[in-house]
């Protein structure tokens, strides 16, 4: 009888019915737990742990850069870095506003920069600074290597060239000015040889510098390079 009883608790014993309980409102500080049905991967940087001190380096490079010219060295190194990384060009305090800077005391490495700058979406910007800045040998030394590099933008190099007739013009010291309108020829003529530009979209602008300034030995080569290409 107690094998039974013992039995009978254990195995007969009476359910209770245990309702759940309710599902209390949230309130607006609590919570919600939510169950995603999505979880998304974990992203990882993979250049937290890099060494930065190179990058670092070409800032301090840079910096120097736009105050005044590079020694051989430094120039070298900078163009080998960006050689290796094209990145680093966005990291290295180049702005449009400093361009100019960087084009008049070191072309080699603002031609170099532009080159890498030219998949930006920010490289209109960086011409317009290059067009907006005074004319000088440096500035048309790199647009020169510019257009053979690279497709430049019409507009672009018609406005460059609109820009150095009248800064030409405007120029008061006659010395400064005839130098300054041999080297506008000389560019103009390697860019009418390489068919940079088509001479007949800037024919009649061209040609009134030419005759303007036919006192020099360079503007009669190009007013000939001109007549030649007008037949």
């Amino acid at each position: 009888a107690r094998g039974e009883g013992a039995l009978s608790l254990r195995s007969f014993e009476p359910e209770f019915v245990r309702t759940p309980p309710p599902v209390l409102p949230v309130s607006q500080s609590e919570l919600i737990w939510l169950n995603p049905e999505y979880a998304p991967p974990l992203l990882w940087d993979s250049n937290m742990c890099e060494d930065t001190s190179r990058g670092a380096e070409i800032r301090e490079l840079m910096a120097k850069a736009f105050r005044g010219p590079l020694v051989p060295a430094q120039q070298q190194q900078v163009l080998a870095e960006l050689e290796a990384d094209s990145k680093l060009v966005y990291h290295c305090s180049l702005t449009p506003q400093r361009l100019p800077d960087l084009v008049e005391n070191n072309p080699m490495i603002a031609i170099e920069c532009l080159l890498k700058l030219m998949p930006s979406n920010q490289i209109t910007e960086y011409l317009s600074a290059l067009v907006s800045m005074d004319m000088s040998l440096h500035s048309m030394e790199v647009v020169n290597r510019l257009t053979t590099a690279v497709d430049l933008p019409t507009e672009f190099i018609h406005l460059y060239i609109s820009n150095c007739i009248s800064s030409c013009e405007n120029i008061k010291d006659k010395y400064m000015q005839n130098r300054l309108v041999r080297l506008v020829c000389v560019f103009l003529q390697s860019l009418i040889r390489n068919k940079i530009i088509n001479v007949q979209d800037l024919f009649i602008e061209v040609q009134a510098f030419c005759i303007e300034f036919s006192r020099i030995r360079e503007a009669n080569g190009l007013f000939r390079l001109l007549k030649t290409m007008e037949h």
